[in-house]
Protein backbone atom coordinates (compact mmCIF):
# COMPACT_ATOMS: atom_id res chain seq x y z
CA UNK A 1 0.00 0.00 0.00
CA UNK A 2 1.59 3.27 -0.64
CA UNK A 3 1.11 5.96 1.52
CA UNK A 4 1.71 9.93 0.78
CA UNK A 5 0.93 12.52 3.62
CA UNK A 6 -0.52 15.82 1.58
CA UNK A 7 0.50 14.44 -1.88
CA UNK A 8 4.16 13.33 -1.02
CA UNK A 9 5.35 10.07 -0.52
CA UNK A 10 5.66 8.63 3.13
CA UNK A 11 8.34 6.16 4.14
CA UNK A 12 6.10 4.18 6.34
CA UNK A 13 6.32 0.55 6.93
CA UNK A 14 3.35 -1.30 7.50
CA UNK A 15 3.98 -4.55 10.07
CA UNK A 16 0.89 -6.01 11.77
CA UNK A 17 -1.95 -2.92 11.12
CA UNK A 18 -5.03 -4.74 10.20
CA UNK A 19 -7.30 -1.29 9.75
CA UNK A 20 -7.12 2.68 8.17
CA UNK A 21 -7.71 3.42 11.99
CA UNK A 22 -4.38 1.37 13.22
CA UNK A 23 -2.17 2.78 10.26
CA UNK A 24 -2.98 5.96 11.87
CA UNK A 25 -2.59 5.71 15.24
CA UNK A 26 1.36 5.96 15.59
CA UNK A 27 1.21 8.47 12.31
CA UNK A 28 -1.33 11.42 14.63
CA UNK A 29 1.20 11.22 17.47
CA UNK A 30 3.35 11.69 15.36
CA UNK A 31 1.92 14.56 13.75
CA UNK A 32 0.59 15.77 16.71
CA UNK A 33 4.29 16.28 18.01
CA UNK A 34 4.86 18.80 14.97
CA UNK A 35 1.52 20.43 15.56
CA UNK A 36 -0.52 19.01 12.78
CA UNK A 37 -3.55 17.09 12.96
CA UNK A 38 -5.29 14.71 10.55
CA UNK A 39 -7.86 16.54 8.31
CA UNK A 40 -9.12 13.86 6.05
CA UNK A 41 -8.21 11.17 4.01
CA UNK A 42 -8.20 9.73 0.25
CA UNK A 43 -8.42 6.39 -0.05
CA UNK A 44 -8.33 5.14 -3.77
CA UNK A 45 -9.49 8.24 -4.69
CA UNK A 46 -12.41 8.25 -2.47
CA UNK A 47 -12.38 11.39 0.26
CA UNK A 48 -13.09 11.47 3.40
CA UNK A 49 -13.50 14.74 5.14
CA UNK A 50 -13.38 15.42 9.10
CA UNK A 51 -16.77 14.78 9.71
CA UNK A 52 -16.68 10.95 7.97
CA UNK A 53 -13.18 10.20 9.19
CA UNK A 54 -14.67 7.66 12.07
CA UNK A 55 -16.10 5.69 9.13
CA UNK A 56 -12.92 5.41 7.02
CA UNK A 57 -11.27 4.24 10.75
CA UNK A 58 -12.94 0.77 10.34
CA UNK A 59 -11.91 0.04 6.90
CA UNK A 60 -9.63 -2.63 6.34
CA UNK A 61 -7.04 -2.09 4.56
CA UNK A 62 -7.19 -5.17 2.63
CA UNK A 63 -7.02 -4.69 -0.77
CA UNK A 64 -6.46 -1.20 -0.69
CA UNK A 65 -3.62 0.35 -3.06
CA UNK A 66 -3.32 4.12 -2.16
CA UNK A 67 -4.22 5.88 0.95
CA UNK A 68 -3.29 10.42 1.07
CA UNK A 69 -3.46 11.53 4.64
CA UNK A 70 -3.94 15.13 4.79
CA UNK A 71 -2.76 17.55 7.44
CA UNK A 72 -3.69 20.64 9.02
CA UNK A 73 -1.58 22.50 11.76
CA UNK A 74 -3.11 23.38 14.73
CA UNK A 75 -3.39 26.91 14.34
CA UNK A 76 -5.55 26.44 10.87
CA UNK A 77 -7.97 23.92 12.40
CA UNK A 78 -8.95 26.50 15.16
CA UNK A 79 -9.18 29.36 12.79
CA UNK A 80 -11.65 26.56 10.79
CA UNK A 81 -13.52 26.29 14.21
CA UNK A 82 -13.58 29.66 15.15
CA UNK A 83 -15.05 31.36 11.45
CA UNK A 84 -17.15 28.53 11.25
CA UNK A 85 -19.04 28.84 15.20
CA UNK A 86 -18.66 33.15 14.33
CA UNK A 87 -21.18 31.89 10.87
CA UNK A 88 -23.07 29.76 13.00
CA UNK A 89 -23.80 32.44 15.58
CA UNK A 90 -25.04 34.90 12.64
CA UNK A 91 -27.25 32.25 11.73
CA UNK A 92 -29.03 32.38 15.03
CA UNK A 93 -29.60 35.60 15.11
CA UNK A 94 -31.58 35.07 12.04
CA UNK A 95 -33.35 31.80 13.37
CA UNK A 96 -36.94 32.57 14.36
CA UNK A 97 -37.57 32.85 18.06
CA UNK A 98 -39.59 29.24 17.66
CA UNK A 99 -36.49 27.52 16.60
CA UNK A 100 -33.57 28.88 18.93
CA UNK A 101 -34.28 26.70 21.64
CA UNK A 102 -32.83 23.77 19.65
CA UNK A 103 -30.43 25.60 17.71
CA UNK A 104 -27.61 24.59 20.64
CA UNK A 105 -28.17 21.04 20.45
CA UNK A 106 -28.17 21.19 16.54
CA UNK A 107 -24.99 22.91 17.41
CA UNK A 108 -23.26 20.53 19.80
CA UNK A 109 -22.80 18.13 16.64
CA UNK A 110 -21.53 20.64 13.89
CA UNK A 111 -17.77 20.01 12.64
CA UNK A 112 -16.89 23.72 14.67
CA UNK A 113 -18.34 22.57 18.03
CA UNK A 114 -16.73 18.91 18.39
CA UNK A 115 -13.26 20.58 17.45
CA UNK A 116 -13.97 23.42 20.15
CA UNK A 117 -15.17 20.46 22.52
CA UNK A 118 -11.90 18.50 22.46
CA UNK A 119 -9.68 21.63 22.35
CA UNK A 120 -10.92 24.09 23.32
CA UNK A 121 -13.55 23.26 25.62
CA UNK A 122 -13.94 26.50 28.17
CA UNK A 123 -14.75 28.08 24.67
CA UNK A 124 -17.51 25.56 23.60
CA UNK A 125 -18.96 25.78 27.05
CA UNK A 126 -19.48 29.70 26.29
CA UNK A 127 -21.02 29.06 23.38
CA UNK A 128 -23.38 27.03 24.43
CA UNK A 129 -24.16 28.39 28.14
CA UNK A 130 -24.65 32.07 25.29
CA UNK A 131 -27.12 29.99 23.21
CA UNK A 132 -28.91 28.63 26.19
CA UNK A 133 -29.10 32.06 27.92
CA UNK A 134 -30.24 33.92 24.72
CA UNK A 135 -33.08 31.21 24.09
CA UNK A 136 -34.43 31.25 27.16
CA UNK A 137 -34.36 34.98 27.42
CA UNK A 138 -32.10 35.24 30.15
CA UNK A 139 -29.65 37.33 28.90
CA UNK A 140 -29.96 39.72 25.86
CA UNK A 141 -26.39 40.83 25.90
CA UNK A 142 -25.12 36.73 25.61
CA UNK A 143 -24.53 36.10 22.20
CA UNK A 144 -22.95 39.73 21.72
CA UNK A 145 -20.62 38.48 24.12
CA UNK A 146 -19.44 35.40 23.19
CA UNK A 147 -19.14 36.61 19.44
CA UNK A 148 -16.49 39.21 20.66
CA UNK A 149 -14.96 36.32 22.93
CA UNK A 150 -14.59 34.32 19.24
CA UNK A 151 -13.68 37.52 17.13
CA UNK A 152 -10.81 38.27 19.77
CA UNK A 153 -9.76 34.60 19.26
CA UNK A 154 -9.72 34.79 15.72
CA UNK A 155 -7.48 37.90 16.53
CA UNK A 156 -4.71 36.09 17.83
CA UNK A 157 -4.30 33.76 15.05
CA UNK A 158 -4.71 36.07 12.50
CA UNK A 159 -1.85 38.41 14.17
CA UNK A 160 -0.30 37.20 17.34
CA UNK A 161 2.29 39.76 17.27
CA UNK A 162 0.04 42.58 16.58
CA UNK A 163 -2.54 41.13 19.52
CA UNK A 164 0.52 41.60 22.04
CA UNK A 165 0.82 45.09 21.32
CA UNK A 166 -2.48 46.12 21.45
CA UNK A 167 -2.03 44.57 25.06
CA UNK A 168 0.87 46.46 26.11
CA UNK A 169 -1.08 49.24 27.91
CA UNK A 170 -3.57 46.71 29.19
CA UNK A 171 -0.72 45.18 31.30
CA UNK A 172 0.29 48.61 32.98
CA UNK A 173 -2.84 48.97 34.01
CA UNK A 174 -3.14 46.06 35.42
CA UNK A 175 0.17 45.91 37.09
CA UNK A 176 -1.10 49.08 38.92
CA UNK A 177 -4.25 47.01 40.10
CA UNK A 178 -1.65 43.87 41.06
CA UNK A 179 -0.03 47.16 43.19
CA UNK A 180 -3.01 48.38 44.74
CA UNK A 181 -4.30 44.89 45.88
CA UNK A 182 -2.94 44.94 49.37
CA UNK A 183 -4.73 48.27 50.36
CA UNK A 184 -7.65 47.29 48.79
CA UNK A 185 -8.01 43.88 51.02
CA UNK A 186 -7.32 45.65 54.04
CA UNK A 187 -10.05 48.21 53.79
CA UNK A 188 -12.54 45.64 52.66
CA UNK A 189 -12.96 45.88 49.08
CA UNK A 190 -12.99 42.14 48.59
CA UNK A 191 -15.22 42.79 45.07
CA UNK A 192 -12.40 45.15 43.43
CA UNK A 193 -9.74 42.44 44.74
CA UNK A 194 -11.27 39.69 43.23
CA UNK A 195 -12.29 41.80 39.90
CA UNK A 196 -7.98 42.09 39.97
CA UNK A 197 -7.37 38.55 40.27
CA UNK A 198 -10.19 37.19 38.11
CA UNK A 199 -8.62 40.04 35.19
CA UNK A 200 -5.10 39.69 35.87
CA UNK A 201 -5.70 35.50 35.20
CA UNK A 202 -7.51 36.22 31.98
CA UNK A 203 -4.58 38.42 30.67
CA UNK A 204 -2.37 35.82 31.96
CA UNK A 205 -4.44 33.02 29.89
CA UNK A 206 -4.11 35.34 26.88
CA UNK A 207 -0.72 36.31 26.98
CA UNK A 208 0.12 32.57 27.34
CA UNK A 209 -1.85 31.70 24.02
CA UNK A 210 -0.06 34.28 22.46
CA UNK A 211 3.31 32.85 23.34
CA UNK A 212 2.02 29.76 21.99
CA UNK A 213 1.24 31.05 18.41
CA UNK A 214 4.58 32.98 18.24
CA UNK A 215 6.17 29.74 18.89
CA UNK A 216 3.91 27.78 16.19
CA UNK A 217 4.45 30.07 13.54
CA UNK A 218 8.25 29.83 14.47
CA UNK A 219 8.70 33.60 16.20
CA UNK A 220 11.94 33.69 17.56
CA UNK A 221 11.42 33.65 20.77
CA UNK A 222 13.82 31.24 22.16
CA UNK A 223 16.46 34.02 22.02
CA UNK A 224 14.42 36.34 23.80
CA UNK A 225 15.49 37.55 27.31
CA UNK A 226 13.46 38.60 29.73
CA UNK A 227 14.73 40.67 33.16
CA UNK A 228 15.53 38.81 36.26
CA UNK A 229 13.98 39.93 39.62
CA UNK A 230 16.51 41.90 40.37
CA UNK A 231 17.82 43.29 37.37
CA UNK A 232 20.88 41.73 37.50
CA UNK A 233 20.87 39.49 34.43
CA UNK A 234 17.97 38.14 31.91
CA UNK A 235 16.26 34.85 32.33
CA UNK A 236 15.30 32.78 28.91
CA UNK A 237 11.87 32.77 28.14
CA UNK A 238 10.77 29.22 29.54
CA UNK A 239 12.63 29.54 32.74
CA UNK A 240 11.04 32.97 33.17
CA UNK A 241 7.26 31.82 32.14
CA UNK A 242 7.81 28.99 34.22
CA UNK A 243 8.63 31.09 37.74
CA UNK A 244 5.86 33.28 36.71
CA UNK A 245 3.35 30.50 36.30
CA UNK A 246 4.81 29.19 39.55
CA UNK A 247 3.91 32.54 41.26
CA UNK A 248 0.39 32.96 39.79
CA UNK A 249 -0.65 29.14 41.16
CA UNK A 250 0.35 30.33 44.93
CA UNK A 251 -1.35 33.82 44.49
CA UNK A 252 -4.83 32.55 43.86
CA UNK A 253 -4.42 29.75 46.50
CA UNK A 254 -3.45 32.52 49.01
CA UNK A 255 -6.29 34.13 47.77
CA UNK A 256 -8.68 31.24 48.26
CA UNK A 257 -7.29 31.11 51.50
CA UNK A 258 -7.40 34.81 52.57
CA UNK A 259 -4.45 35.04 53.36
CA UNK A 260 -4.02 38.65 52.79
CA UNK A 261 -0.46 39.23 53.92
CA UNK A 262 0.94 36.56 50.96
CA UNK A 263 -1.80 37.95 48.53
CA UNK A 264 -0.74 41.58 49.33
CA UNK A 265 3.17 40.85 48.62
CA UNK A 266 3.02 38.30 46.07
CA UNK A 267 0.60 40.92 44.02
CA UNK A 268 2.78 43.83 44.60
CA UNK A 269 6.33 42.39 44.64
CA UNK A 270 6.29 39.23 42.75
CA UNK A 271 3.63 39.61 40.17
CA UNK A 272 3.16 42.97 39.13
CA UNK A 273 6.58 43.70 37.89
CA UNK A 274 6.82 40.06 36.72
CA UNK A 275 4.08 40.94 34.22
CA UNK A 276 5.74 44.16 33.14
CA UNK A 277 8.87 42.62 32.21
CA UNK A 278 7.14 40.11 30.61
CA UNK A 279 5.13 42.49 28.60
CA UNK A 280 8.06 44.37 27.66
CA UNK A 281 10.20 41.07 26.14
CA UNK A 282 7.04 40.08 24.48
CA UNK A 283 6.43 43.38 22.78
CA UNK A 284 10.08 43.08 21.02
CA UNK A 285 9.65 40.09 19.44
CA UNK A 286 10.59 39.55 15.74
CA UNK A 287 7.63 38.17 13.64
CA UNK A 288 7.99 34.91 12.35
CA UNK A 289 5.96 33.41 9.31
CA UNK A 290 2.28 34.76 10.03
CA UNK A 291 -0.91 32.70 8.54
Amino acid sequence: MNIKINGKPADITLENEKTIGEVLAGIHQWLEGLGFSVSGLEIDGKSYGSLSLDAAMALSIDGISDIDIKTSGWADLLMEALTGTLDDLDSYEKTDANNRKSFAEHWKLSAPALFLKDQEKVLFNAVIKALEDASYGTSQTAIAAVISLVTERIREIKNPIEEMKMLHPLTEEIAKKLEDLPLDMQTGKDGKAAETITIFSSLVEKIFRLIFLFNYYKTDIDSIGVPSMNGSEKQNLKDYIGEFSAALKELISAFENKDTVLVGDLAEYELAPRLRCLSDALNGVNPGVMP
